[in-house]
């Protein structure tokens, strides 16, 4: 593994039962880069998220593999009281629904608070200034007042805003934000999305996208990772993948995006299968146009194109 790089990931894989849920996963993320995972639902973007953030425990799955933080370690395995030292310092998260994420007992004043005391080591005083400043800084309106509601009582953009000053509290070298806009107005995601990107690139912290949405991982990222049913089967420079795509998969997802020009949308055809009757081989293979005989039967390693800054994982590319 790389010394530059901040997060490297090798061979994740992840077992629920007796399903494999993740296959192999492989991804590095360098200092100040912003990545984005992407994929159909179901392709284990959040799980990696999770698993990278060490929230899926024993009874939940079985994880093999490699993940090394710099300076830090193999992170698989590690015991929580370790877990407990990185989280909200080095490594952070936005979730999915803030709504859900936030706990409707605290205000959320009290619960940015409560981050800042834990892991700073702040008084009660200082932390509530410093949570003051960081709803400033999101751009909450009236922080002031703000800091005594209830997560219900704000709007989901507000919630949103929240969740972003709470990820960014300890000034974390790594952010996940998972989907962190799925649940807004197409107005209010730009500014969440800006508002990250704004922050993380300011401290020169890394960020990684879980992300459907093409046209902003092609606006926001520097790189990006195409996953299928828990399989990574190309990666590289977001703009280059995104412009001339290897993989049949990769192709046909970006055909599924209404692009000025456009005449005809190329889905995929049918639905991503049961985790527990996947081909031994590579994944989408089933549902593939350029499938050849090999391809359900035997799994295309993820190895460096001859053309171009990406890895592929195709045994018929384009």
């Amino acid at each position: 593994m790389s010394s530059a790089a901040l997060l490297e990931v090798e061979d994740l894989t992840l077992h629920r039962g007796g399903n494999r849920i993740l296959d192999h996963v492989t991804l590095s993320l360098a200092p100040g880069e912003t990545l984005a995972l992407v994929g159909e639902s179901g392709a284990g973007k959040s799980t990696i998220a999770t698993a990278l953030m060490g929230l899926l425990g024993p009874k939940d799955a079985r994880i093999e593999g490699h993940a090394r933080l710099e300076g830090q370690g193999e992170l698989l395995g590690m015991p929580e009281r370790r877990w407990s030292k990185l989280r909200g310092r080095r490594l952070s998260m936005i979730f999915q629904d803030a709504g859900s994420a936030l706990n409707p007992c605290f205000t959320v004043g009290r619960q940015l608070v409560t981050v800042l005391r834990r892991n700073l080591g702040l008084s009660r005083t200082a932390a509530r200034a410093r949570a003051l400043e960081l709803f400033e800084r999101v751009g909450i309106n009236d922080a002031e007042a703000r800091l005594s509601a209830y997560p219900h009582q704000l709007s989901g953009g507000m919630q949103q805003r929240v969740m972003v000053a709470i990820a960014l509290a300890c000034n974390p070298d790594l952010l996940f934000a998972d989907e962190p806009t799925s649940a807004l107005d197409v107005t209010i995601q730009a500014q969440i999305i800006r508002l990250i990107l704004d922050e993380t690139r300011t401290r020169g912290a890394s960020c990684i996208f879980v992300l459907h949405d093409l046209a902003l991982a092609s606006q926001s990222c520097d790189r990006i990772v195409v996953l299928y049913a828990g399989q990574v089967v190309e990666s590289g420079v977001t703009a280059e993948i995104l412009e001339a795509p290897r993989h049949p998969y990769t192709a046909q997802l970006k055909s599924c995006v209404l692009e000025i020009g456009t005449r005809d949308l190329d889905p995929p055809e049918g639905s991503v299968g049961s985790y527990a009757a996947m081909p031994k081989g590579c994944r989408f293979a089933r549902r593939c146009p350029r499938a050849l005989p090999r391809c359900a039967e035997e799994r295309p390693p993820l190895v460096p194109a001859p053309d171009g800054d990406r890895a592929l994982a195709c045994w018929n590319p384009l």
